[in-house]
């Protein structure tokens, strides 16, 4: 059916021979990309796994500390109040075939007291702690997890592509080619046909 939608013209050849040349092209460009950024998502899986570990650690550790501060303070959701929300973060963006992979950018700063020390104890100082380093955490794992979305989603589109220019694209083009092809030699094996019997006409006359 597809042979039928194109005509059998040496210029549609040409044209047909080109395009296939240049889907060949895409399609090892595709396949290319597609293994860089499964490297790269590699990458990012590992991250991932040792960032979670690491955080459910911490995360765990934290409100215990968290419990002990209330225990021995009473709620301490007043004093808590007393530390400033920190808004100091950038994001910046790197380029990884075309697939922008962000980077969070935060001034990591030296632990201090923001909140007075008449009304608290070593275990709420030890929350603080852990906390702030939760946030840190959390900052890196929502980057490695952005960065492992946006590739997921980069390797099925490039999957998808290469799968369609060579299981659809490439064997059509082919298949017309070959169509051409097959059109063009069959005329010109009448044509020479046609020119002997004329010449043989013409020598018998």
């Amino acid at each position: 059916m597809a042979n039928k939608q194109v005509f059998p013209t040496k210029g549609n050849l040409l044209a047909l021979q080109k395009s296939v040349k240049l889907a060949q092209l895409g399609y090892e460009l595709m396949d290319k990309k597609r293994n860089i950024l499964i490297r790269e998502m590699m990458e990012q899986i590992e991250k991932v796994r040792s960032l979670r570990d690491e955080i459910a650690d911490i995360f765990k550790k934290a409100y215990f500390t968290l419990q002990e501060a209330n225990i021995t303070l009473g709620v301490i959701e007043d004093i808590a109040k007393a530390i400033p929300i920190d808004n100091h973060l950038d994001i910046t963006y790197r380029s990884v075939m075309g697939v922008e992979i962000p980077k969070v950018l935060y001034n990591h700063e030296k632990v201090s007291l923001r909140y007075g020390i008449s009304n608290t104890n070593t275990k709420f100082d030890y929350a603080y702690k852990s906390f702030l380093k939760v946030r840190d955490l959390i900052l890196i794992l929502a980057e490695v997890d952005n960065a492992l979305y946006r590739l997921a989603d980069a390797i099925r589109k490039s999957r998808k592509r290469a799968n369609a220019l060579k299981n659809i694209v490439i064997p059509d083009y082919k298949t017309k080619i070959k169509f051409i092809s097959d059109t063009l030699e069959e005329r010109e094996r009448e044509e020479f046909s046609r020119r002997k019997i004329i010449k043989s006409n013409q020598e018998n006359k």
